[in-house]
């Protein structure tokens, strides 16, 4: 029997078509989906064990695994230019899993949690400033958008008389950034503005650094991951 496609297969390359690893709750008893992004040097299934302490019952795990174990080449400071084709190939791998999840598995978008540890957490940042919308939650472990100075100021106003408040795409869903203090790959300005972005866009940010911390997910963080994946299921 031939073995079904990926459900990337839409999304170019380098990384569409690639394996995706599938976690939990089976088709059919989904109430929450987390889209979980692994970091550079990784694989979906070790992102996928990361968060365990995140599952739940009736929470489905979608993780695809990046070509070559890295979602791009160079470091985020370098630029989102540099980093091209391969952020964008990741963001639509992200587009394609998302419309998989609400398509295939029935979760809507506010009960999907898109998360991810490093250049994960970076991808997942892009793709939802990119797409901004009312998700379950976007958790970012240990890392940031690529620009995310050039995000905070360019961020959407929408003047007209009978807009709703300015700027409030992401309807307020919980946006976590966890990172070290320590991080030598995360600088706190680089954490502050991605919160800006976020919140310029109408998004709950929760901001928590752990001194002492490097480049690493702590056990707080993954607490902070299980809440967020309680609250989207209360909304199933």
């Amino acid at each position: 029997m031939p073995e079904s496609p990926s459900p990337t297969a839409s999304a170019p390359p380098p990384h569409g078509g690639r394996p995706v690893v599938t976690a939990g709750a089976p088709r059919g008893a989904t109430d929450v989906l987390v889209l979980a992004l692994h970091g550079r040097g990784a694989t979906a299934q070790g992102v996928v064990n990361l968060l365990d302490p995140a599952y739940r019952h009736g929470v489905t795990f979608l993780a695809p695994d990046a070509h070559r174990s890295r979602w791009y080449p160079y470091a985020a400071t370098a630029g989102r230019d540099r980093n091209e084709p391969d952020v964008s190939s990741a963001i639509a791998v992200v587009d394609a899993l998302v419309a998989h999840a609400t398509s295939t598995l029935s979760v809507d978008r506010d009960r999907v949690v898109l998360t991810g540890f490093s250049q994960g957490a970076t991808v997942a940042a892009e793709y939802a400033l990119a797409n901004p919308t009312r998700y379950g939650a976007v958790a970012l472990l240990s890392g940031t958008a690529i620009d995310p100075g050039e995000r905070h100021a360019t961020a959407p106003v929408d003047e007209t008389e009978d807009a709703a408040s300015p700027g409030d795409d992401f309807a307020g869903t919980p946006v976590l950034l966890a990172a070290g203090g320590d991080d030598p790959h995360v600088t706190a300005e680089r954490v502050d503005a991605t919160a800006g972005a976020f919140r310029d866009r109408g998004a709950e940010v929760d901001v928590r650094v752990a001194d002492g911390v490097g480049h690493e997910v702590t056990d707080d963080a993954l607490a902070c991951v299980g809440a967020l994946v309680d609250a989207a299921g209360d909304r199933a």
